[in-house]
């Protein structure tokens, strides 16, 4: 009975027995939330400038070989390099990376930025020099993104080689570019 008094979370009835799976749902919920939110800000962004400059006329009037993707392509490979960063990006947050890491955080700023530069500035501007530069930096970028995030979250970390795949295929193809 004295250990009843002295410890009231060992009571059946006690008040923070019953408000747990209350409190669960809300971080549940809060969680969803933050998600939903970290996904579709990046790929918002992407998507409105795949809208505004994705025409890529310059683009399509080349000659090109092969193996060149199709403007569809480079959209959709775009957009999910985007959803694939945002979501590590998110599992590295959720794990509390961003304030132990304190490089994570600008290092994805900066490839959501080197992403979303990259369509207008080659596709429809034709830079192709630039536009390499812009892909050498984001693939930079995407390296230190990986090895920030492998010390946090390792599903983080995987989720992070399709993008470097994509972004070392779209730097070969920039540089083809060049010379075409």
């Amino acid at each position: 009975m004295a250990s009843q008094a002295l410890h009231p979370l060992y009571k059946n009835n006690s008040p923070t027995t019953s408000h747990k799976p209350e409190t669960k749902m809300i971080s549940a919920k809060r969680a969803l939330r933050s998600l939903a939110f970290s996904i579709s800000v990046p790929l918002s962004i992407t998507l409105a400038i795949i809208c505004i400059f994705g025409s890529g006329k310059n683009y399509r009037a080349l000659p090109k070989p092969f193996w060149f993707p199709p403007l569809w392509f480079i959209h959709l490979a775009t957009l999910s390099s985007s959803f694939f960063m945002s979501l590590a990006a998110w599992l590295v947050w959720a794990d509390g990376g961003f304030h132990a890491r304190s490089d994570s955080l600008p290092l994805y700023v900066a490839q959501v930025s080197l992403s979303v530069l990259w369509d207008p500035l080659v596709l429809v501007t034709g830079a192709a020099w630039l536009g390499l530069v812009f892909c050498v930096a984001h693939f930079g970028t995407l390296v230190a993104c990986y090895k920030s995030f492998e010390k946090v979250n390792p599903f983080a970390k995987d989720l992070v080689k399709p993008c470097l795949a994509w972004m070392g295929f779209l730097t070969m193809v920039n540089y083809k570019l060049i010379y075409l």
